[in-house]
Protein backbone atom coordinates (compact mmCIF):
# COMPACT_ATOMS: atom_id res chain seq x y z
CA UNK A 1 0.00 0.00 0.00
CA UNK A 2 1.51 3.74 -1.09
CA UNK A 3 1.61 5.62 1.90
CA UNK A 4 -0.02 8.65 1.24
CA UNK A 5 0.03 10.32 5.33
CA UNK A 6 3.38 8.35 6.81
CA UNK A 7 4.25 8.91 10.29
CA UNK A 8 7.99 8.62 9.53
CA UNK A 9 10.01 8.92 6.17
CA UNK A 10 13.13 6.77 6.25
CA UNK A 11 15.98 8.55 3.76
CA UNK A 12 18.97 6.79 2.57
CA UNK A 13 21.76 8.31 1.02
CA UNK A 14 23.88 6.16 -1.40
CA UNK A 15 27.00 6.07 -3.45
CA UNK A 16 28.42 3.37 -5.00
CA UNK A 17 26.85 0.75 -3.19
CA UNK A 18 25.04 -1.63 -5.63
CA UNK A 19 26.16 -4.30 -3.52
CA UNK A 20 24.62 -3.54 -0.37
CA UNK A 21 21.47 -1.45 -1.10
CA UNK A 22 19.27 -4.26 -1.89
CA UNK A 23 19.77 -5.24 1.43
CA UNK A 24 19.03 -2.04 3.12
CA UNK A 25 15.84 -1.98 1.39
CA UNK A 26 14.84 -5.22 2.18
CA UNK A 27 15.08 -4.51 5.79
CA UNK A 28 13.02 -1.85 5.29
CA UNK A 29 10.60 -3.56 3.55
CA UNK A 30 9.96 -6.52 5.64
CA UNK A 31 9.60 -4.10 9.04
CA UNK A 32 6.70 -5.04 11.47
CA UNK A 33 5.57 -1.63 10.85
CA UNK A 34 2.49 -1.40 8.40
CA UNK A 35 3.67 -0.30 4.92
CA UNK A 36 1.29 2.65 5.06
CA UNK A 37 3.30 4.14 8.26
CA UNK A 38 6.74 4.82 6.51
CA UNK A 39 7.93 5.69 3.25
CA UNK A 40 11.58 5.15 1.90
CA UNK A 41 13.78 7.95 0.22
CA UNK A 42 16.71 6.95 -1.52
CA UNK A 43 18.91 10.01 -2.56
CA UNK A 44 21.67 8.83 -5.55
CA UNK A 45 24.71 11.06 -4.83
CA UNK A 46 26.13 10.64 -8.06
CA UNK A 47 27.17 6.62 -7.96
CA UNK A 48 29.06 5.58 -11.01
CA UNK A 49 28.15 1.54 -10.72
CA UNK A 50 24.76 0.21 -10.77
CA UNK A 51 23.23 1.64 -8.19
CA UNK A 52 20.65 3.11 -9.69
CA UNK A 53 19.41 0.72 -11.65
CA UNK A 54 19.42 -1.96 -8.44
CA UNK A 55 17.12 0.48 -6.80
CA UNK A 56 14.77 1.20 -9.52
CA UNK A 57 14.43 -2.63 -10.56
CA UNK A 58 13.71 -3.36 -6.34
CA UNK A 59 11.07 -0.49 -6.89
CA UNK A 60 9.45 -1.56 -9.07
CA UNK A 61 9.41 -5.20 -8.20
CA UNK A 62 7.87 -3.76 -5.15
CA UNK A 63 4.71 -1.73 -5.86
CA UNK A 64 3.07 -2.40 -2.30
CA UNK A 65 5.89 -0.46 -0.71
CA UNK A 66 6.55 3.15 -0.59
CA UNK A 67 9.83 3.86 -2.27
CA UNK A 68 11.52 6.43 -3.87
CA UNK A 69 14.46 7.16 -6.08
CA UNK A 70 16.00 10.89 -6.29
CA UNK A 71 19.59 11.90 -7.84
CA UNK A 72 21.49 14.50 -5.93
CA UNK A 73 24.54 15.50 -8.12
CA UNK A 74 26.11 18.22 -5.05
CA UNK A 75 28.73 15.56 -3.64
CA UNK A 76 28.25 14.53 -0.46
CA UNK A 77 26.37 13.19 2.26
CA UNK A 78 24.79 16.59 3.53
CA UNK A 79 23.43 17.57 0.44
CA UNK A 80 21.80 14.04 0.01
CA UNK A 81 20.82 14.13 2.86
CA UNK A 82 18.79 17.49 2.76
CA UNK A 83 17.36 16.93 -0.54
CA UNK A 84 16.35 14.06 0.77
CA UNK A 85 14.70 15.37 4.01
CA UNK A 86 12.96 18.41 1.38
CA UNK A 87 10.90 15.82 0.14
CA UNK A 88 9.67 13.70 3.26
CA UNK A 89 6.21 13.86 4.01
CA UNK A 90 6.14 13.07 7.56
CA UNK A 91 6.48 14.10 10.86
CA UNK A 92 9.77 12.06 11.73
CA UNK A 93 12.69 11.93 9.53
CA UNK A 94 15.02 9.15 10.14
CA UNK A 95 18.38 8.91 8.71
CA UNK A 96 20.09 5.12 7.96
CA UNK A 97 22.86 4.34 5.70
CA UNK A 98 23.08 2.36 2.55
CA UNK A 99 25.08 -0.42 4.03
CA UNK A 100 22.94 -0.85 7.09
CA UNK A 101 20.16 -3.55 7.71
CA UNK A 102 17.11 -2.83 10.26
CA UNK A 103 16.41 -4.61 12.55
CA UNK A 104 12.83 -6.12 11.80
CA UNK A 105 10.95 -4.31 14.67
CA UNK A 106 13.38 -0.57 14.20
CA UNK A 107 10.42 1.17 12.68
CA UNK A 108 7.97 0.13 15.33
CA UNK A 109 9.97 0.85 18.50
CA UNK A 110 11.08 4.34 16.75
CA UNK A 111 7.33 5.18 16.39
CA UNK A 112 6.14 4.00 20.02
CA UNK A 113 9.50 5.61 21.48
CA UNK A 114 8.37 9.15 20.22
CA UNK A 115 4.56 8.14 21.65
CA UNK A 116 6.03 7.47 24.77
CA UNK A 117 8.65 10.47 24.82
CA UNK A 118 7.19 13.77 23.44
CA UNK A 119 9.11 15.98 24.57
CA UNK A 120 12.09 14.14 22.76
CA UNK A 121 14.33 16.31 20.01
CA UNK A 122 15.99 13.08 18.77
CA UNK A 123 16.77 9.83 19.14
CA UNK A 124 19.85 7.84 17.87
CA UNK A 125 20.35 3.67 18.27
CA UNK A 126 22.66 0.90 18.31
CA UNK A 127 24.88 0.06 15.43
CA UNK A 128 26.46 -3.07 15.40
CA UNK A 129 29.15 -3.96 12.73
CA UNK A 130 28.52 -6.82 10.84
CA UNK A 131 32.20 -7.89 9.83
CA UNK A 132 32.89 -9.79 7.13
CA UNK A 133 34.39 -12.28 7.10
CA UNK A 134 35.25 -11.70 10.49
CA UNK A 135 36.40 -8.86 12.86
CA UNK A 136 40.39 -8.11 12.19
CA UNK A 137 42.26 -8.75 15.36
CA UNK A 138 43.96 -5.60 15.53
CA UNK A 139 39.81 -4.37 16.02
CA UNK A 140 39.42 -2.55 19.57
CA UNK A 141 36.28 -0.97 21.05
CA UNK A 142 38.25 2.38 20.47
CA UNK A 143 39.12 1.84 16.74
CA UNK A 144 35.49 0.52 15.94
CA UNK A 145 33.73 3.62 16.05
CA UNK A 146 35.02 4.72 12.42
CA UNK A 147 33.61 1.58 11.20
CA UNK A 148 29.72 2.96 12.52
CA UNK A 149 30.48 0.58 16.12
CA UNK A 150 27.92 2.22 18.51
CA UNK A 151 26.99 1.60 22.14
CA UNK A 152 26.15 4.20 23.97
CA UNK A 153 24.46 2.53 26.62
CA UNK A 154 22.84 -0.58 27.43
CA UNK A 155 19.68 1.51 28.88
CA UNK A 156 17.41 4.81 27.36
CA UNK A 157 19.06 7.72 28.49
CA UNK A 158 19.51 11.05 27.23
CA UNK A 159 22.88 11.85 25.69
CA UNK A 160 25.19 14.09 27.69
CA UNK A 161 26.08 17.11 26.52
CA UNK A 162 28.62 16.65 24.44
CA UNK A 163 27.80 13.03 23.00
CA UNK A 164 24.89 12.59 20.29
CA UNK A 165 23.78 9.75 17.60
CA UNK A 166 25.77 8.69 15.02
CA UNK A 167 24.62 9.78 11.28
CA UNK A 168 23.78 5.86 10.09
CA UNK A 169 20.93 5.51 12.73
CA UNK A 170 19.74 8.64 13.47
CA UNK A 171 15.59 10.50 14.17
CA UNK A 172 14.51 13.81 14.20
CA UNK A 173 11.30 15.64 14.32
CA UNK A 174 11.22 17.11 10.56
CA UNK A 175 10.16 20.35 12.18
CA UNK A 176 13.08 20.50 14.64
CA UNK A 177 14.91 19.59 11.40
CA UNK A 178 14.01 22.68 9.84
CA UNK A 179 14.29 25.05 12.77
CA UNK A 180 18.64 24.37 11.92
CA UNK A 181 18.27 24.37 8.67
CA UNK A 182 19.16 20.66 8.03
CA UNK A 183 22.66 19.71 7.76
CA UNK A 184 25.71 22.01 7.19
CA UNK A 185 26.91 21.34 3.66
CA UNK A 186 30.48 23.09 4.84
CA UNK A 187 30.80 19.51 6.44
CA UNK A 188 29.69 17.29 3.26
CA UNK A 189 31.00 13.85 4.28
CA UNK A 190 32.72 12.22 1.25
CA UNK A 191 33.60 14.65 -1.44
CA UNK A 192 36.15 12.19 -3.56
CA UNK A 193 39.11 10.79 -1.99
CA UNK A 194 38.50 13.37 0.81
CA UNK A 195 36.27 13.48 3.82
CA UNK A 196 35.14 16.23 5.93
CA UNK A 197 33.03 14.92 8.65
CA UNK A 198 31.16 15.87 11.94
CA UNK A 199 28.13 16.61 10.29
CA UNK A 200 25.72 14.65 12.51
CA UNK A 201 27.65 15.94 15.33
CA UNK A 202 27.42 19.45 14.50
CA UNK A 203 23.69 19.17 13.67
CA UNK A 204 23.06 17.76 16.86
CA UNK A 205 24.73 20.37 18.85
CA UNK A 206 22.69 22.80 16.95
CA UNK A 207 19.75 21.64 18.21
CA UNK A 208 20.75 20.87 21.89
CA UNK A 209 21.35 24.58 21.75
CA UNK A 210 17.79 24.93 20.76
CA UNK A 211 17.17 22.87 24.18
CA UNK A 212 15.59 20.06 22.12
CA UNK A 213 16.59 16.43 24.24
CA UNK A 214 18.39 13.89 22.42
CA UNK A 215 17.92 10.22 23.47
CA UNK A 216 19.64 7.03 22.95
CA UNK A 217 17.89 3.62 22.71
CA UNK A 218 19.53 0.40 22.79
CA UNK A 219 17.18 -1.29 21.24
CA UNK A 220 16.67 0.84 18.30
CA UNK A 221 19.18 -1.41 15.91
CA UNK A 222 21.14 -1.90 12.86
CA UNK A 223 23.94 -3.64 11.59
CA UNK A 224 26.75 -2.07 9.47
CA UNK A 225 28.03 -4.25 6.74
CA UNK A 226 32.09 -3.92 7.44
CA UNK A 227 34.30 -5.80 4.95
CA UNK A 228 37.20 -6.10 6.44
CA UNK A 229 39.18 -6.35 3.31
CA UNK A 230 38.44 -2.62 2.67
CA UNK A 231 40.37 -1.73 6.14
CA UNK A 232 43.13 -0.78 4.34
CA UNK A 233 45.27 2.02 6.31
CA UNK A 234 44.20 4.68 3.54
CA UNK A 235 40.83 3.92 4.10
CA UNK A 236 41.37 3.70 8.12
CA UNK A 237 43.43 7.40 7.42
CA UNK A 238 40.28 9.26 5.42
CA UNK A 239 37.74 8.44 8.11
CA UNK A 240 39.74 9.28 10.86
CA UNK A 241 41.44 12.31 8.98
CA UNK A 242 37.75 13.41 8.21
CA UNK A 243 36.75 13.75 11.64
CA UNK A 244 39.69 16.09 12.81
CA UNK A 245 39.27 17.67 9.47
CA UNK A 246 35.68 18.20 10.88
CA UNK A 247 36.90 19.83 13.11
CA UNK A 248 38.84 22.11 12.37
CA UNK A 249 35.69 23.80 9.98
CA UNK A 250 33.39 23.06 12.73
CA UNK A 251 35.63 25.28 15.44
CA UNK A 252 37.09 28.05 12.98
CA UNK A 253 33.66 28.99 12.28
CA UNK A 254 32.91 29.34 15.94
CA UNK A 255 36.38 31.45 16.90
CA UNK A 256 39.95 30.85 16.89
CA UNK A 257 39.84 29.76 20.03
CA UNK A 258 37.88 27.23 20.08
CA UNK A 259 40.28 25.86 17.13
CA UNK A 260 42.43 25.94 19.80
CA UNK A 261 41.07 24.21 22.51
CA UNK A 262 39.89 21.42 20.14
CA UNK A 263 43.65 21.16 19.00
CA UNK A 264 44.77 21.03 23.14
CA UNK A 265 42.23 18.30 23.43
CA UNK A 266 43.26 15.96 20.56
CA UNK A 267 46.63 16.41 21.81
CA UNK A 268 45.89 14.96 25.08
CA UNK A 269 43.79 12.20 23.55
CA UNK A 270 46.75 11.20 21.58
CA UNK A 271 48.88 11.05 24.86
CA UNK A 272 45.91 8.77 25.61
CA UNK A 273 46.15 6.39 22.45
CA UNK A 274 49.54 6.06 23.83
CA UNK A 275 48.63 5.08 27.28
CA UNK A 276 45.96 2.88 26.08
CA UNK A 277 48.47 0.80 23.59
CA UNK A 278 50.82 0.16 26.05
CA UNK A 279 47.55 -1.62 28.14
CA UNK A 280 46.98 -3.67 25.28
CA UNK A 281 50.83 -4.84 24.99
CA UNK A 282 50.42 -5.88 29.10
CA UNK A 283 47.22 -7.19 27.53
CA UNK A 284 48.70 -9.66 25.06
CA UNK A 285 46.99 -7.19 22.59
CA UNK A 286 49.89 -6.30 20.64
CA UNK A 287 47.97 -6.19 17.43
CA UNK A 288 45.78 -3.87 18.65
CA UNK A 289 48.43 -0.92 19.50
CA UNK A 290 49.09 0.80 16.28
CA UNK A 291 45.66 0.93 15.11
CA UNK A 292 44.67 3.10 19.05
CA UNK A 293 47.78 5.29 18.37
CA UNK A 294 47.52 5.94 13.64
CA UNK A 295 43.49 6.84 14.85
CA UNK A 296 44.87 10.00 17.04
CA UNK A 297 47.65 10.47 14.56
CA UNK A 298 45.66 10.82 11.50
CA UNK A 299 42.83 12.71 13.69
CA UNK A 300 45.29 14.88 14.24
CA UNK A 301 46.83 15.53 11.04
CA UNK A 302 42.81 16.55 9.90
CA UNK A 303 42.76 19.03 12.46
CA UNK A 304 45.45 20.42 11.23
CA UNK A 305 44.99 20.04 7.77
CA UNK A 306 47.90 18.48 6.88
Amino acid sequence: MISTNPAISIVICTYNRADYILEAMNSLFNQTLEKDQFEVIIVDNNSTDQTKIVCNKYIAEHPNGSFYFLEEKRQGASFARNTGAASAKAPLLCFMDDDAVADQYYLERIIQFFETHPSAGGLGGRIIPRYIPEEPKWMSHFVASLVGNFDYSKHTVEFSPNKYPLESNMIIRKTDFDAVNGFNTALPGVQGTLRIGGEGKEFFLKLKALGKVIYYDPSIVVEHVVETKKLTPEYMYRVASGIGRGERVRTKAINNWAYIKKLIEYIYKFGGAIVLAISYLFQGSPAKMRPVIQFRIDALKGLLNY
